[in-house]
């Protein structure tokens, strides 16, 4: 049986390039290489591409430079090493990158101009994720709940007398926890603005909803849609912060995560079909990661969409799905299926 060529990106030039090795290195622990042949492509933080034997520790230092192709004719990586530049064809991408850069729909565009088939969100639902002062426009217009937020631009400034706090201030488009912070009061906002600045130009405001967060994740595309077990995040205190954590692998100092979440089969029912409305409401496909509030009186309300989640060893969405009964290597099985076919096989 021939094996399926696939291109496995991660790193990148962004904050979230440590994530990414980590997702990385639990795809190649979980990838059945009987079935796959596989071509590791590290992109360094400074942006540098390089064709590796995997991602592990001082894969930066080896490796040829290789870039994807965008001529349709010259379909996979090209591999420059000296004067020389070698042809790899492969028959599909799979982007193991989080944040800026990865699924923001940036290297969507570049998958798009190489006519390779590629896992996960095409670049105007990756996009529009990224972006949550979007999605949450999108998500209303579908009749869905979201929180009431507020949009700072790089040249706008804001009345904190308009507000009813507490509320969060974050980057509009960026990943994880990073530039987020929780306002109580007028005196606190414009550091926290600041702050949010650092990554990213455009500032979301946004409404503190009182609820618990629950997780669903989701693979699919269209109305053949999969879905695992929910999870809830347990809070000791603070707020919820993913990837901020010295050593994340051993567990966060004020959170913890429930799976299956405790809510009841009638909660679990909406929000995971409120989930799925989300999802295909942005126009997502291959995977994501759909994150609500579940209020006291029962009403959901989108909290963000992850294109392209964590697939650690601690990440929610494998958790999530092997609550299900979906191990890693299945879920990469079934994405590659549905790139390939349409189908989650």
């Amino acid at each position: 049986m021939n094996k399926t060529k696939i291109g496995i990106i991660f790193g990148g030039a962004c904050e979230e390039h440590p994530i990414s090795l980590k997702s990385a290195r639990e795809v190649a622990r979980s990838l059945d290489t009987d079935k796959y042949d596989p071509f590791w492509i590290g992109i360094t933080e400074s942006g540098v591409w390089k064709l590796c034997d995997g991602p592990d520790e001082g894969w930066e230092n080896n490796g040829r430079r290789a870039v994807l192709s965008p001529d349709r004719s010259t379909r996979g990586l090209l591999v420059i090493d000296q004067a020389k530049c070698e042809t790899i064809s492969l028959d599909v991408v799979f982007p193991v990158l989080h944040g800026k850069l990865g699924e923001d729909g940036a290297i969507q565009g570049l998958f798009e101009l190489s006519g390779l088939p590629y896992v996960g969100c095409d670049v105007q639902s990756s996009a529009l994720c990224m972006d949550k002062a979007l999605a949450y426009t999108v998500v209303a217009g579908a009749g869905i709940a979201t929180p009431k937020f507020w949009i700072v631009t790089a040249d706008q400034d804001i009345d904190p007398d308009q507000l009813t706090y507490p509320v969060f201030v974050k980057p509009a488009r960026s990943g994880s926890s990073f530039g987020v912070t929780k306002v109580s009061g007028e005196e606190e906002l414009l550091s926290a603005v600041e702050a949010a600045r650092e990554y990213d130009s455009k500032v979301l405001i946004e409404e503190a909803v009182v609820g618990s967060e629950i997780g669903c994740s989701i693979l699919g595309n269209d109305q053949d849609l999969i879905v695992g077990e929910s999870d809830r995040v347990a809070l000791s205190h603070g707020f919820f912060k993913i990837h901020q954590e010295s050593h994340p692998e051993t567990g966060s100092e004020n959170s913890s995560f429930i799976c299956p979440a405790d809510i009841s089969a009638e909660s679990r029912s909406l929000v995971h079909e409120t989930a799925k409305a989300i999802y295909r409401a942005l126009g997502c496909g291959g995977l994501a990661r759909v994150d609500v509030f579940l209020k006291e009186d029962g009403k959901v309300v989108l909290n963000e969409v992850n294109t392209l989640p964590g697939l650690t060893s601690y990440s929610r969405y494998p958790r999530m799905m092997a609550a299900a009964g979906y191990s890693l290597a299945e879920v990469i099985d079934m994405l590659v299926s549905l790139t390939l076919t349409g189908k989650a096989q």
